[in-house]
C-alpha cells in the first residue's frame, strides 16, 4: 500500500475549541453588523414559534370548547400571520447568515491561498497537493455549513428551549415537572454519544483527506498509470481507501441513527406522560383541554432542535477539524526567505539553519578569503556577474548534494554544467533563484549577496526554462506573458526569437489559442518552445536553461539555438545539459561530480585533458 505516511492526516481536535473559534471570529468581525442583525432576528423567530401553541390553547379553551365562534376567525388569522412572520424572519436570518458565511469563506480562501504562495519549495516537496486542495475547498466549505447550521442557530434553539420551559412552568408546574422527567436520561445520552461520535468524526475527516490526496495524485499521473498498465492496481488502491472511508462513516451513521431514535423515543415518552398525567388533571378539572394540547405542541417544539443535535454536532466536529487544519497551515512558517543582511558572506562564517543538525567546520581561512577576494575585491569586479562561493547544501539533514562548490561567471558569459544524474547541477540553479537557501557559503550577483535582495527583484533578473515545462489553462499569449503587461507587449517578438511563431501562426486562433490543462493539446516540443518564449518575453539579465532542449526535436533545437544567440548577447547564461552536443560552444564547461566541481574549461580544453568530461563525451558519441 503505497498511500500512507505523509498522506495520513492527524485525527485530533475537539467538538468546540475556544482558541480556534477565537481566531475564526477575527474573520467574522468585519461583518459583525450583518451578524448582529441576524442575531436580533432570533428572538423574533423564537417568539413566533412560542406564540403558535398559545394561540391554539386560547382558541380551544375560549372558543371551541365553549362553542363561541366570535373571535375564532381573528385567532385563525393571527395564527396564519404568526406562521407567515416566522417564514419571513427565517428567510431573512438564513439569507444574512449565508451571505456572511460566503464572505468569510471568501476571505479565508484568499488568505490561505496567498499564504500557500509564500511557502517555500521545501514545503511543497513534503506536502501532497491533494491535501492542500482539500483545505482550500472542502475544509472551507465545512465552515460555511457551520455558519448556517451551527453557530447562530444554536443560539436560536437555546432561546426557544428556554422560552418553552418558562411557558410550560407558568402554565402548570406539576405537568411540566412530569414532562421534564425524561430530561436526565436525554442529557446522559447526549453526553455519552458525544464521546463516541467525536472519535468517529475524526476518523471520517482524516480518511476523507487521504482519499482526496490519492485522487489528486492518481488522476494527475494517469498517463503513467495507463502506460505501465497499473489501472487494476490503482483501482484496487482506490477501493481500499474508499472502503476505509465508508468504514469510518459506519460508526457515524450508527450513532447518528441511535441518537435520533433515542430522542424520538424520549419525545414520545414525554407526550405519553403529558397525556397520562394531563388527562387525569382534565378529569379532575384542574387542567383545561387547550392547555393539554398546548403542552403537546410545546413538547414537540422542545424536542425538535434536540433531534437535530447529531447533525449539528457533526457539523461542529467537522468545522473544528477543518479550522484546526486551516490554521495549522496558516501557522506554517516554512516560508520563502526574506532578505536579510549577511555579514557572514564576507567573513565566511556559517549561516545557521534549523534543518541542519550541526554546521560544518570552516575551510582553511586563507583559501576562503582568496576566493572571496576573487568575487568582490578584485579590479575585475565590474565584469563579475555571478559568484558561487564555497556552497554547501543538503535537501535533508547532512546528506549534502553540493560540497564546497565555487564558480565565478562574468557578465555575458555562457557557462554549462554537466555531470552524472543527481550530481547537483539543477541544485545550483535552484539556489541561484533562491528556491532554496544555501546552508553554507554565499551566492553574489554583482557583489551583492542574493540573500540581501527582495525575492521579486532577484527573480525578475532571472529567466528560467525547465526540462518539464508547465503550461497554465488560458491562451498561448497568457502562457508566454503570464499576465504581465510588459511581457505581453513582447509576446510575438519572443515567440519569433525562439521559433515558436512557426506553429503558433498555423493554429486557428494564433496567440489566442486556448491551452488545455497542463498543455495536453500541444506536443512536448511545442510546450518547450512556449516556455522558451516565456523566458524571452520577461527580458531577463540572467538565463537559466535546465535541460531546456531535452524535449525538443533536432530541427527545433537548431532553430532555438539560433534564436538564443541574439538573446544571450550581453546576458549571463547558465546551462544544465546532459546532451553535450548542445553546449560545445559554451564559454566554459563545468563538470560536477558528486557535488563538487571536478573540471572546468572549454570543450577543446576538457577534451584534451581526457578527464571526466572526455569520458562522458565518449560515452554519448561512441556509436
Amino acid at each position: 500500500m503505497h498511500f500512507g505516511g505523509i498522506y495520513e492526516d492527524e485525527t485530533v481536535g475537539k467538538v468546540y475549541d475556544r482558541r480556534l473559534m477565537g481566531r475564526f471570529f477575527a474573520f467574522i468581525l468585519p461583518y459583525r453588523r450583518m451578524l448582529v442583525t441576524a442575531l436580533l432576528v432570533l428572538p423574533l423567530i423564537a417568539a413566533s414559534k412560542l406564540a403558535q401553541p398559545w394561540i391554539i390553547k386560547v382558541a380551544i379553551d375560549e372558543h371551541i370548547v365553549k362553542g363561541r365562534m366570535e373571535g375564532l376567525p381573528a385567532l385563525a388569522a393571527g395564527f396564519l400571520a404568526v406562521i407567515f412572520a416566522e417564514s419571513i424572519l427565517m428567510f431573512a436570518q438564513v439569507y444574512l447568515l449565508q451571505w456572511v458565511g460566503q464572505r468569510v469563506m471568501y476571505d479565508i480562501r484568499v488568505k490561505l491561498f496567498s499564504h500557500i504562495q509564500r511557502l517555500s519549495t521545501r514545503f511543497f516537496d513534503q506536502t501532497p497537493v491533494g491535501s492542500l486542495v482539500s483545505r482550500l475547498t472542502s475544509d472551507i466549505e465545512v465552515l460555511g455549513e457551520m455558519f448556517a447550521a451551527g453557530i447562530v442557530t444554536v443560539v436560536g434553539d437555546i432561546l426557544v428551549l428556554a422560552g418553552i420551559v418558562g411557558i410550560m412552568l407558568w402554565m402548570n408546574v406539576r405537568l411540566s415537572l412530569v414532562t421534564f422527567s425524561v430530561l436526565p436520561v436525554l442529557i446522559w445520552v447526549a453526553f455519552a454519544f458525544r464521546k463516541w461520535m467525536r472519535l468517529a468524526f475524526r476518523q471520517v475527516r482524516a480518511r476523507q483527506a487521504n482519499l482526496s490526496a490519492f485522487l489528486a495524485e492518481s488522476i494527475g499521473g494517469m498517463a503513467v498509470v495507463q502506460l505501465f498498465n497499473r489501472e487494476r492496481e490503482e483501482a484496487e488502491e482506490f477501493r481500499r481507501l474508499n472502503a476505509s472511508y465508508v468504514e469510518a462513516n459506519l460508526p457515524v451513521i450508527t450513532w447518528d441513527a441511535a441518537l435520533y431514535a433515542v430522542v424520538e423515543s424520549l419525545s414520545s415518552v414525554a407526550v405519553a406522560l403529558i397525556i397520562w398525567y394531563g388527562g387525569g388533571e382534565i378529569v379532575k378539572g384542574t387542567l383545561s383541554f387547550g392547555s393539554l394540547v398546548a403542552f403537546i405542541q410545546y413538547i414537540e417544539k422542545f424536542f425538535s432542535p434536540i433531534r437535530d443535535l447529531s447533525a449539528k454536532y457533526s457539523i461542529m466536529q467537522g468545522a473544528m477539524a477543518s479550522l484546526e487544519r486551516i490554521f495549522a497551515l496558516l501557522d506554517n512558517n516554512d516560508r520563502e526567505p526574506e532578505p536579510v543582511p549577511s555579514p557572514e558572506a564576507a567573513t565566511g562564517t556559517v549561516r545557521t539553519d534549523s534543518r541542519l543538525t550541526q554546521a560544518l567546520p570552516p575551510p582553511e581561512g586563507e583559501e576562503l578569503r582568496a576566493r572571496m577576494q576573487a568575487c568582490k575585491g578584485s579590479p575585475a569586479h565590474a565584469l563579475q556577474s555571478i559568484c558561487f562561493n564555497d556552497i554547501w547544501f543538503a535537501y535533508k539533514d547532512r546528506d549534502y548534494v553540493l560540497k564546497g562548490f565555487s564558480l565565478q561567471m562574468k557578465r555575458g558569459e555562457k557557462v554549462a554544467l554537466v555531470g552524472e544524474t543527481g550530481g547537483g547541477k539543477t541544485t545550483v540553479t535552484r539556489l541561484l533563484s533562491r528556491l532554496y537557501d544555501v546552508e553554507r557559503g554565499s551566492i553574489t550577483i554583482d557583489g551583492t549577496d542574493i540573500r540581501e535582495l527582495q525575492l521579486p527583484a532577484l527573480r525578475k533578473r532571472i529567466g528560467v526554462v525547465l526540462q518539464d515545462p508547465y503550461l497554465f489553462s488560458g491562451t498561448i499569449a497568457y502562457n508566454i506573458s503570464l499576465g504581465d503587461p510588459d511581457a505581453l507587449k513582447r509576446v510575438e517578438r519572443a515567440a519569433a526569437v525562439v521559433g515558436a511563431d512557426r506553429f503558433i501562426r498555423e493554429l486557428p486562433h494564433g496567440y489566442d489559442e486556448e491551452v488545455r490543462e497542463r498543455g495536453v493539446n500541444f506536443s512536448a516540443g511545442e510546450r518547450q518552445l512556449i516556455s522558451f518564449a516565456r523566458a524571452v518575453a520577461f527580458d531577463p539579465e540572467i538565463l537559466v536553461l535546465d535541460e531546456a532542449t531535452a524535449s525538443v526535436d533536432t530541427a527545433s533545437e537548431r532553430l532555438i539555438q539560433q534564436g538564443l544567440e541574439g538573446l544571450m548577447q550581453g546576458r549571463t547564461t547558465l546551462v544544465v545539459a546532459h546532451r553535450l552536443s548542445t553546449i560545445r560552444d559554451a564559454d566554459r564547461i563545468v563538470v560536477i561530480h558528486r557535488g563538487e566541481k571536478a573540471e572546468e574549461g572549454t570543450h577543446a580544453e576538457l577534451m584534451a585533458a581526457q578527464g571526466l568530461y572526455y569520458r562522458l563525451y565518449q560515452l554519448q558519441f561512441k556509436d
